[in-house]
């Protein structure tokens, strides 16, 4: 099994802060995005990424983002396997500490 690679939040800013082909995916569910999330994340809850995949680019790098780091983890896991190029915000949106959005 692949390793997949994680970013820390700092990491995470400053990679934002560049031009690069790079995309939040926030995976936790609704009420939990409902408290703030990363600007420009997109929203697609854990269970609907099988279905949510095929809107998904290959030539893009996807980093899953959850509350803690471990359901975000899968979901990276499970597109890898597909093939997308991912990585993990290490320890979720509980290390997060840029800006959020409502």
């Amino acid at each position: 099994m692949e390793h997949i690679e994680e970013f820390t939040s700092e990491e995470l800013q400053n990679l934002l802060g560049e031009e690069n082909n790079i995309e939040i995916i926030d995976v936790r569910e609704d009420e939990e995005v409902a408290q703030g999330m990363i600007e420009d994340a997109k929203h697609i809850p854990l269970q609907e990424i099988p279905n949510g995949m095929e809107g998904l680019s290959k030539d893009k790098h996807y980093i899953l983002v959850c509350r803690s780091g471990a359901r975000s983890m899968r979901a990276a896991t499970y597109l890898d396997e597909h093939g997308y190029k991912v990585a993990n915000l290490a320890g979720g949106m509980m290390k997060w500490d840029g800006e959020v959005v409502f």
